[in-house]
């Protein structure tokens, strides 16, 4: 049985929170919070490096410290960054179909 509490996740619910308020009008994006790693939030935006790169530039993470990567054979690009903001770690990921790639349409 799990023994964490509501508590526990407080610090990543929090920045939510302040980055809810902070940037209202950026683009939305799958928010992850877990018992597992209690002390960060993670914001995944699926096709859409856009959306990636404007959170990237509002948290002020440098570009040369975003990271890239391929999976599934190719077919899908990963873009990676992370701070320490108010903190707690914020990690930014997105994903894209590497249209360059057999089957790219798909994620």
């Amino acid at each position: 049985m799990n023994t964490q509490t509501m508590n526990d996740l407080a610090a990543p619910l929090r920045l939510l929170r302040l980055l809810a308020t902070d940037f209202p009008d950026l683009p939305a994006m799958n928010v992850d919070v877990s018992t597992l790693f209690p002390d960060r939030l993670e914001l995944v935006s699926h096709d859409d490096f856009g959306t990636f790169e404007a959170w990237r530039a509002a948290v002020g993470i440098l570009p040369e410290s975003v990271t890239y990567a391929e999976q599934s054979a190719g077919r899908t690009r990963v873009l990676r960054a992370a701070t320490d903001y108010a903190g707690v770690r914020l990690s930014l990921i997105a994903y894209s179909a590497n249209p360059g790639r057999e089957g790219g349409e798909s994620l």
